[in-house]
């Protein structure tokens, strides 16, 4: 008897976990559900009225086409090689931040750590501030040799696109592998060293078969974010250059060719959501149960120079590759530079505030022209309102996998939440689009689409940052709490969130540099009258005349401080937690 009613106790409190887990899912799923799987789902109907034999057929005819073939294979070319190059620069930069504790980390960190979430069309122009036909690089070498024409062509070429991809994807090698490195107990190898093997044989048969599940997901994720590259593909690699991603765009803008642009989709989405399956799977082996210890326990000083020299030589090269782009972008944001070079002037920089006095200044005399000043009034607007979204979303969706991690439901819908990431923006900018045009859902005039898109993309980013924190309050303080007599919404506001705070604070940094900084889904759905920061910057750079130029490189400037606040703001209060970004 007592039996029977301790089976009935635990179904009733099983069915009462179920019944509070779905509720706590409700609002995520119907939003995800409204706005991704409706608009893609839109999508794959758009490709099959094309086609009276199916879908299929009409991939095996786009499969025929030699222009779009090369399209496909090169997108898949230049995401693979810079994953294997970006691996190559963030590797060594991962084992010395793993492995030695030095003064100037942190601050190293918070720098390294920037590029991540810097817009594409900023990356994409600093790198044109550094290395273009104008860049400091040509400027100097012209000035130099009295040079009649830039001698340095990087862009509308492959390497640019290849030097912008590592710039922006190396942090995610850091954080990922060097994260999860720095917990693993060095006296594992040195128990090989002692048994006989040298340092080498002890790496690769010790630590980096324990490292491979870390290296593989940060490779698949950078491998993700490359294969979905549009700003940086857009501007550095020119007419020469089309990925899935920016051809998906041409089909929809240029041509507007919906069923094409659809069925493109499509492709780029079963490539993606492959991928990201497999990078959720290899994340969750992170997780396995292999001894773990406290940084302190596991980083050591540089006491010795060949330490110092490999610390100098490898941080010293990242940090080149970080911080020149953004400094060129700045300086040449406050010189006006002819193409006749800089000489005649002194110290060779002429120094002006010119376009950033342009920013406010309407010299068309049109009503309906915008200052560039008021697009970064409308970014911020639309960043709060996806700051908003995303919290209200991601805390129920956060507390629910906190609670029970292991549970059926969550282990279902955990992958989902990801999807949005290995999305393509400019996909989902075609779903809303092809989907959002009639009722209930009439909101393709509507500026609320904007922030809705960014609440997309910014969504998986704010869950990953506060499950981890939820999932680190112990039980014990909610059941006394609960004993006492609170109730759960008072457990919620009186316990979980005080101990939140600076999870709160970093998802939401997250989604408000996000939100900033999109570009993708942005370029297909804003209005003319409501730009953004990247779309204007886009609109100057497009248009010829050093004007135009000096003020896309003016809001770059702008928007990438604004981001790199933001990034160091998260690096001082995130909750470090393995193998999440």
């Amino acid at each position: 008897m007592d039996r029977n009613r301790s089976e009935m106790s635990n179904s009733r409190d099983n069915i009462r976990k179920t019944i509070g887990l779905l509720f706590l899912w409700l609002a995520p799923l119907a939003f995800l559900t409204f706005f991704y799987f409706y608009p893609l789902g839109t999508i794959l109907l758009t490709s099959l009225e094309r086609s009276e034999n199916g879908l299929a057929t009409l991939i095996l005819e786009i499969f025929q086409s030699t222009s779009i073939k090369n399209v496909i294979g090169f997108t898949f070319w230049q995401a693979a090689l810079s994953t294997i190059l970006t691996l190559l620069v963030g590797l060594p930069g991962a084992y010395l931040f793993a492995r030695y504790d030095f003064k100037i980390k942190s601050i190293l960190q918070a720098i390294t750590g920037i590029p991540f979430v810097l817009p594409t069309m900023v990356v994409a122009t600093a790198f044109n501030a550094l290395l273009g036909p104008q860049g400091w690089l040509n400027i100097v070498l012209i000035d130099l040799f009295n040079l009649t024409h830039s001698p340095i062509q990087l862009t509308n070429s492959l390497t640019a696109i290849l030097i912008a991809h590592i710039f922006y994807n190396t942090t995610i090698v850091l954080r990922m592998v060097g994260d999860f490195w720095s917990h693993l107990d060095p006296r594992i190898g040195q128990a090989a060293q002692v048994l006989g093997a040298n340092k080498i044989q002890s790496f690769i048969h010790i630590t980096l078969p324990i490292l491979i599940p870390a290296i593989a997901s940060a490779a698949l994720l950078v491998f993700i974010f490359d294969f979905t590259s549009f700003g940086v593909i857009l501007v550095l690699g020119g007419p020469r250059f089309a990925t899935l991603e920016v051809e998906i765009y041409y089909q929809t803008i240029s041509l507007f060719n919906l069923p094409m642009a659809a069925t493109l989709s499509i492709i780029q989405l079963i490539s993606t959501l492959s991928l990201t399956i497999i990078y959720t799977r290899l994340s969750s082996r992170l997780t396995r149960p292999i001894k773990l210890l406290p940084k302190q326990f596991t980083q050591r000083k540089t006491k010795n120079w060949q330490s110092r020299l490999r610390l100098i030589v490898v941080m010293g090269f990242i940090l080149c590759l970080f911080l020149l782009p953004m400094i060129a972008l700045v300086l040449r944001s406050f010189t006006r530079i002819e193409t006749s070079g800089i000489t005649n002037q002194p110290f060779g920089i002429p120094f002006t505030l010119d376009f950033y006095r342009e920013l406010n200044i309407n010299r068309t005399d049109s009503l309906f022209y915008i200052r560039p000043i008021v697009s970064i009034l409308i970014s911020l607007g639309y960043a709060l309102i996806t700051v908003c979204l995303g919290l209200l979303l991601g805390l129920p969706a956060s507390w629910a996998l906190a609670r029970n991690r292991e549970s059926t439901l969550n282990r279902f819908i955990d992958p989902l939440l990801m999807l949005p990431l290995g999305t393509s923006a400019v996909t989902l900018g075609l779903g809303f689009i092809i989907a959002l045009d009639r009722p209930p859902l009439d909101l393709r005039s509507s500026p609320i689409l904007i922030p809705i898109a960014h609440t997309l993309v910014a969504f998986p980013f704010v869950v990953r940052s506060l499950t981890p924190a939820l999932s680190s309050i112990r039980p014990r303080i909610r059941h006394a709490a609960s004993v006492l007599g609170a109730s759960p919404s008072q457990i919620f506001w009186h316990i979980d969130l005080p101990l939140i705070g600076r999870a709160l604070l970093v998802a939401a940094t997250f989604a408000f540099t996000i939100s900033l900084g999109e570009f993708g889904a942005t370029a297909l759905i804003s209005r003319p009258e409501y730009p953004t920061m990247p779309i204007m910057i886009y609109r100057f750079i497009t248009q010829p005349g050093a004007l135009n130029y000096g003020q896309a490189l003016a809001l770059s400037s702008i928007l990438m401080l604004i981001t790199s606040l933001g990034m160091l703001f998260i690096e001082r209060f995130r909750i470090a937690d393995i193998g999440e970004f």
